[in-house]
């Protein structure tokens, strides 16, 4: 959000930031089989969401369940280290970690990220909004 392409108000961004604060973070359980990602949830005012992080040669991909609390965070990524290179869906069901969908950002190089449709930014914003109490 660091980038005026992402259009989020100033003040808008602030909250985002300050409840982004409040985030609770565990590590998440049954992801012994998963190598080379850190798998946490995220809670936040009754809410929570699957992060997944994997580092790829030379990027880094963010995975977070399709909610309120998932595109805050996968928002507050993209504050931290600018506009992913990708940002895109996945549909319920794909992935049985994310049996309701998920939110997919890379930064760096695309290694094919798996798709079912891009995301658009006011989207994502308005979605996370519901994360603000």
């Amino acid at each position: 959000m660091t980038d005026p392409g992402w259009g989020v108000a100033p003040g808008l961004l602030e909250r985002f930031r300050s409840a982004g604060l409040q985030i609770e973070w565990r590590p998440a359980s049954g992801t012994s089989g998963r190598k080379k990602k850190n798998v946490r949830i995220a809670h936040l005012f009754q809410e929570e969401a699957r992060v997944e992080t994997q580092k790829t040669a030379g990027g880094t991909s963010l995975k977070v369940d399709s909610g309120p609390v998932g595109a805050l965070v996968l928002l507050l990524e993209g504050d931290r280290r600018g506009p992913p290179r990708c940002l895109v869906s996945q549909n319920a069901g794909r992935d049985p970690a994310f049996p309701s969908g998920a939110l997919v950002a890379v930064w760096g190089p695309l290694e094919d990220p798996p798709s079912d449709g891009p995301v658009r930014v006011p989207d994502l914003v308005d979605l996370a909004r519901y994360a603000l109490a």
